[in-house]
């Protein structure tokens, strides 16, 4: 699916390349920043690989405008902090046009970077619904739902398919996760489903004990979780140590290789949102 989305987006870079000052340029430079390293890895390198191949396919043809297509590379960890420095590098490396950020704090940070060169930057998965819904970035697409869509989705599935009455929230403090809880909540309240527990969890940490506890003394019969696969890994594995067996809810970013291969049998049975399958599409059957 990466694939997909990258090889179309790349396809229009072709106008752009006609309208940026860059012009005259040897190459047209496309920026792919994103997390590269560290924890959240599995979600960067998927984008920027896709990217790779798919400029490798075009320029193999003669590239666009007979001009050979560049992947300027930078690794922001999907870290706020980093994603500054991210855009600012990608920029000053000529690029006309950016492919990324893959999170949304990242994304968030980069954004008015882009904005005042005017640069049109696309997501494959900064769901942050702000991002869009403001006219704050009118340089900025992605090719995602929003969470308002994920977190809804998650609400009601926990209703209306699971029979939930009882529900714990937890998120990772960010943008991401706490607004798809945020969003999740809002469809369990309008449907009666009590909120029991609701908990900010530290990223990062290797024992989620206290928090469980409260699940349990909660009386939860279900868990929707807005973060990542590190945290939503170690939460499954420690609730099974812990004999909770209840239903376990993530967005997409649970939906990750990575989170099978960490949580092992404990993954099995875990809910999470994500896109519909489009890979027997025409356009991605290759």
């Amino acid at each position: 699916m990466a694939r997909a989305w990258m090889k179309a987006a790349l396809a229009g870079m072709a106008i752009m390349a006609m309208t940026a000052p860059v012009h005259a340029a040897d190459t047209i430079k496309i920026g792919v920043p994103g997390a590269h390293s560290g924890d959240l890895v599995s979600y960067g390198m998927p984008s920027l690989n896709a990217a790779r191949i798919v400029a490798d396919e075009y320029n193999a043809k003669g590239g666009i405008l007979g001009k050979q297509i560049e992947i300027i590379a930078e690794d922001d960890q999907c870290k706020p902090e980093l994603g500054t420095n991210a855009a600012t590098k990608v920029l000053s490396e000529g690029a006309v046009a950016v492919m990324g950020s893959i999170c949304s704090g990242a994304t968030k940070a980069a954004l008015p970077i882009y904005n005042d060169a005017k640069i049109v930057s696309i997501s494959p998965s900064a769901t942050t619904p702000e991002l869009t819904q403001k006219g704050d970035h009118p340089y900025f697409f992605r090719t995602i739902a929003s969470d308002d869509v994920s977190g809804h989705l998650a609400g009601s599935f926990a209703k209306d398919k699971l029979g939930l009455k009882k529900v714990a929230l937890l998120h990772d403090k960010g943008d991401y996760g706490r607004g798809f809880v945020n969003y999740a909540r809002e469809m369990l309240e309008k449907g009666g489903v009590q909120i029991v527990l609701e908990e900010g969890i530290t990223p990062g940490a290797v024992d989620y004990g206290a928090v469980i506890q409260k699940i349990r003394k909660a009386g939860a019969d279900g868990i929707i979780f807005g973060g990542y696969h590190p945290e939503a890994s170690k939460l499954v594995q420690q609730l099974a140590k812990k004999k909770i067996d209840i239903p376990f809810i993530g967005p997409d970013g649970v939906k990750d290789e990575q989170f099978i291969k960490v949580a092992g049998k404990n993954a099995e049975g875990v809910y999470a949102t994500g896109p519909t399958d489009v890979s027997k599409l025409p356009m991605n059957i290759q």
